[in-house]
């Protein structure tokens, strides 16, 4: 294995840089996810201008393109089970394998998913977990193990939650022993009804960036991405990451092209560049997920290739469970959500 990452590792890096392609790339990314020098490595190298936009969820990226006709964006991160629901209503265009030659590094584990059988139009940029976020200075570590502790009384107007619905019927519907991906209506009424008594105990929402309030000292526990803790850890090492004990909330991020992409070339090469494990190194030692590129992990530094934070256990993994597409069920979720957050 280790010679085989190695000669990978050499491969990607004699692989040529493109000829200067110049032009633009328009490129729809989560909020803090991509290193600016990365963005500027890539400009420096080939000439392309990125403009860069951010989102905070899913179904904020999803609205913003399904209205877009034309000359839209060239490069988007959809989370798993949106790459599915995108791609089955034609707003993805299938990938030009000829034009991505770094993707041969990928883990062959996160490829060929249901959500994308083939990767036609799909490839995994991250991957990480969403759990609870704990001021161990204020709670004692050990105090918080489980999803269901987050409704004890005492931490009544002290949470943080993500601004996220899917992730947070995960935690009602996890504790009640149901999946995550449920389409039942009545088991994701069971977790609307228990989510309902969380309510008290909720102090605000945040998707955009989660460890903020931690570091501000707003809240001190929440549900929160394993990247934001990594990223917050470098300025208050009591914060901390924990692992539910009825299973975290698993996830993959993915290069996508939208069937409205305006420099289709320069999407490729973009995605391509992204692919490589150098590039790949310097995104997960900013932001603190696991990449996709196998010949990326030796390049780590010790610290972060070692942190459970990054990369968790393997029976954390399969305690956990990935999101999924829940097809016809989307409208109960969306319709208790909006119940949950306007309190009627």
């Amino acid at each position: 294995m280790v010679h085989y990452v190695r000669f990978l590792l050499l491969g990607f890096l004699l692989l040529p840089l493109p000829a200067l392609a110049g032009g633009k790339v328009y490129v729809y990314n989560w909020t803090e996810y991509l290193p600016e020098a990365v963005l500027n490595q890539f400009t420096e190298e080939t000439g392309i201008e990125v403009v860069y936009s951010n989102y905070d969820s899913n179904e904020t990226m999803y609205a913003r393109l399904k209205l877009v006709q034309k000359d839209g964006y060239d490069v988007v991160f959809p989370s798993t089970y949106f790459v599915n629901k995108m791609g089955r209503e034609g707003l993805l265009q299938p990938l030009d394998r000829e034009l991505l030659p770094n993707l041969a590094g990928l883990d062959p584990q996160l490829l060929d998913k249901p959500y994308d059988p083939g990767n036609r139009y799909s490839l995994p940029y991250m991957w990480g977990s969403t759990g609870i976020g704990v001021n161990t200075a204020v709670i004692p570590a050990g105090e918080v193990t489980a999803w269901e502790d987050l409704w004890q009384p005492r931490y009544e107007r002290q949470l943080l939650l993500q601004d996220d619905m899917r992730e947070v019927f995960h935690m009602a519907l996890k504790i009640k022993g149901y999946s995550s991906n449920s389409r039942e209506p009545a088991e994701i009424e069971a977790a609307f009804n228990l989510l309902k008594k969380l309510m008290p105990n909720v102090l605000l929402f945040n998707s955009d960036s989660p460890r903020l309030p931690f570091l501000a000292g707003e809240v001190n526990l929440g549900m929160i991405w394993n990247g934001e803790v990594w990223m917050a850890r470098q300025e208050n090492p009591d914060i901390d990451y924990v692992y539910p004990r009825e299973g975290a909330n698993l996830w993959v991020d993915s290069f996508v092209i939208p069937t409205t992409a305006r420099n289709r070339e320069n999407a490729h090469a973009f995605i391509n560049f992204m692919l490589r494990p150098d590039v790949a190194r310097l995104c997960v030692e900013e932001n603190g997920y696991a990449t996709a590129v196998l010949a990326a992990l030796p390049l780590l530094a010790e610290e972060v290739r070692s942190s459970p934070i990054i990369f968790p256990p393997a029976e954390t993994i399969a305690a956990g469970e990935f999101q999924s597409d829940v097809g016809e069920a989307l409208p109960i979720y969306q319709k208790f959500w909006e119940q949950l957050r306007t309190g009627n």
